[in-house]
């Protein structure tokens, strides 16, 4: 469902989450069907449906809960009189959202009950921060639209109250197509609040862990959930040299020894832990960098081992919450005895349940989150020194196990470390010697490595990398299952016997990316991967790609800017407005999209260079050869990636197209 709220119209789109049939009800001056909605939501309450939605709980729910309370006074004036008092409560939502305020009603208030897919994918999180129109785009809607009427704008014709439904259809439409994409997600928070008579349809994974704990603690200590809700500890200064391990320690090795001093000699303002820190080491030719919240290092290179080395891969098992678990790290507003406890039994029971099952999910979650939540001034796990004693020992520990390998390992060549685990090229006859050294690390620190292989690593940097692990056989089904689920991967058959080999893509190379993140100009990711892993030279690669959608690249704008694009007629240079969220290709015709500041007048082009933009924000279905699509930009993107990687092996020519 959707609501469009105008200043003297009020619309709502209702789609059956089922079927295809769709409910429109207006309230303003040209129809009234208050009497029409108010039948519906009695309806729905009487029945137990519930409202589906993107950001309800803090918009579309409030105006339902408005109407619903509000019901006589709105049906003893006239639809345009209450159109504006309902255009009124959408404004002081708004208001709210920004001011940071709770709305009005609060979820567990309402009487029609949301099932919020913005709230669920916590995408209210600045660093998921997401529209619907991004999300359109993330998953190649059709129709990625703004509202193509501006809400103080009165209603006064037919063709006006069309355009509007159409528009609310689209997102309704959307809507309903994201909450497919997240059933397996929503089942879970249906079981969870069943389970355990705590309302978690909406709720992001972190407020699962919070109110999960929040309910095994209560269970656990004795302690009501009112009053653990009310604890924190707050930490005017944090001295790191009192939280250091004791086992830290780098047998004399300059580069790390010189890293531990910096750690130990540190103060941290326990109200101002961002940035508070920030070195890097050089060591065996790799560049490490360190933080408070982790620890980054890679060399560049194309890795790809000869027939007498192989590239180990080692990460630490579940590293952050065992930290805590294994040297009985506890909040210290919490018992610590108890908090403990019931930490390790989460991390022990996830490990007795198969991945196949929700309840191993859902402890992940509470692993994972938990540590997060100690560095979260609205959670009553808040202890920043607790976050400190889990990101730099953990830090400091994983250097440990580098240090050691590289010492101790013949031949060895560091490639990559990054927070919970490393990447080294050895010879294969000193494995063990490999595996014995973590095993030594693994006593010391209490902790667990699990160990793979790569048959190929192309890393430009640490937070972007493509994957290769050693081929493993498989059954003749298992085969075919993931030939269909995983056409990508490489695939092999000998002496009858079926082979498959699992890849791993980061950063820029990231193919299936999660709906928030910015899938621009996917057929680059796509080509560099069959390039690096398949051999297939991207003009061959660009010839068989025939989404469109892969070709696309978006853009969202914020703040004091707009989108405007400036194109030639008859000798005059036209300057036109877009919207605020755009969907473009890059075309030999077309125009050029510049984000302008309405501050200073600063302009900045969306697409550097002389490439033009064709604006697809609406899907258009035509012959392939009529998307007139620039190649050259695609093939230039991708030949920088490989050309960086490899310039020696740089022989693509552009001219090709």
């Amino acid at each position: 469902m959707d609501y469009e709220t105008l200043s003297n119209c009020f619309l709502g789109v209702f789609e059956h989450y089922k079927t295809d049939e769709v409910k429109v009800f207006t309230v303003g001056k040209l129809r009234n069907d208050l009497d029409k909605l108010l039948d519906f939501f009695d309806e729905n309450i009487q029945f137990n449906q519930w409202h589906i939605s993107f950001n309800g709980l803090a918009f579309d729910s409030q105006i339902t809960e408005y109407i619903l309370r509000n019901r006589d006074m709105l049906m003893n004036v006239s639809g345009e009189k209450a159109a504006e008092k309902i255009y009124a409560k959408a404004q002081d939502c708004i208001n709210r959202m920004t001011q940071g305020e709770f709305q009005e009603y609060s979820e567990k208030n309402l009487s029609i009950k949301q099932i919020d897919i913005f709230k669920l994918n916590h995408w209210d999180n600045p660093a998921k921060s997401s529209s619907l129109k991004w999300i359109q785009c993330n998953m190649d809607w059709h129709n990625v639209q703004d509202m193509p009427i501006e809400h103080t704008t009165k209603i006064e014709t037919v063709p006006q109250l069309q355009e509007i439904a159409k528009y609310c259809r689209n997102d309704v439409s959307s809507t309903k197509h994201i909450m497919t994409l997240c059933a397996k997600e929503i089942r879970l928070r249906r079981d969870l609040t069943e389970e355990y008579n705590i309302p978690l349809f909406s709720a992001s994974e972190p407020r699962i862990s919070k109110e999960l704990f929040l309910y095994f603690l209560e269970k656990e200590t004795g302690i009501s959930k009112y009053e653990l809700k009310q604890l924190r500890t707050y930490r005017r200064e944090i001295h790191v040299r009192d939280i250091i391990l004791p086992y830290i320690n780098f047998n004399g090795v300059p580069e790390f020894e010189d890293l531990l001093s910096k750690f130990k000699d540190l103060v941290i303002n326990g109200m101002h832990t961002k940035g508070a820190f920030s070195y890097s080491v050089k060591y065996r030719g790799v560049q490490t960098d360190f933080g408070l919240g982790g620890v980054h290092g890679a060399k560049r290179g194309i890795y790809e081992p000869e027939e007498h080395m192989t590239i180990m891969s080692s990460d630490v098992t579940s590293f952050y919450p065992n930290l805590a678990i294994r040297n009985g790290w506890a909040p210290a507003h919490l018992p610590k005895q108890e908090f403990c406890k019931l930490y390790e039994w989460f991390f022990d029971e996830r490990k007795k349940i198969p991945k196949t099952d929700p309840r191993n999910y859902v402890y992940k979650i509470i692993l994972n989150s938990t540590y997060g939540l100690s560095n979260d001034e609205n959670s009553f796990l808040y202890d920043p020194e607790l976050t400190m004693r889990i990101t730099i020992n953990g830090q400091l520990s994983l250097m440990m196990l580098y240090v050691n390998l590289a010492e101790k390992v013949p031949g060895c060549i560091p490639i990559m470390q990054n927070t919970d685990g490393l990447e080294m090229m050895i010879p294969k006859k000193y494995k063990d010697i490999y595996l014995e050294v973590c095993k030594e690390w693994e006593e010391v620190t209490n902790l667990q490595l699990e160990h793979d292989e790569y048959q190929k690593l192309i890393v430009p940097d640490v937070n972007n990398y493509i994957g290769v692990f050693k081929y493993k056989e498989v059954d003749r089904d298992t085969f075919l299952e993931l030939q269909k689920t995983n056409p990508r991967d490489p695939f092999k058959k000998e002496d009858g016997k079926f082979y498959h080999a699992k890849t791993k893509c980061k950063g820029r190379f990231e193919i299936d990316k999660p709906l928030h993140k910015n899938k621009s100009f996917t057929v680059v990711a796509k080509a560099l991967f069959d390039f690096f892993v398949h051999g297939t030279k991207p003009e061959e690669y660009l010839k068989t790609n025939k989404n469109i959608f892969d070709y696309c690249g978006q853009a969202k704008i914020r703040g004091n800017w707009k989108f405007q694009k400036t194109y030639v007629k008859d000798g005059i240079v036209i300057t036109e407005p877009l919207q605020k969220t755009l969907r473009y290709l890059v075309s030999k015709e077309g125009d050029k999209i510049i984000k302008r500041n309405l501050g200073d007048d600063r302009e900045i082009n969306v697409v550097a260079g002389r490439w033009l933009q064709h604006i697809f924000n609406v899907y258009e279905e035509k012959a392939w050869e009529e998307y007139n699509i620039d190649y050259n930009f695609y093939l230039d993107k991708i030949n920088r990636e490989i050309k960086a990687m490899q310039p020696e092996l740089f022989k693509i020519q552009l001219s090709l197209f």
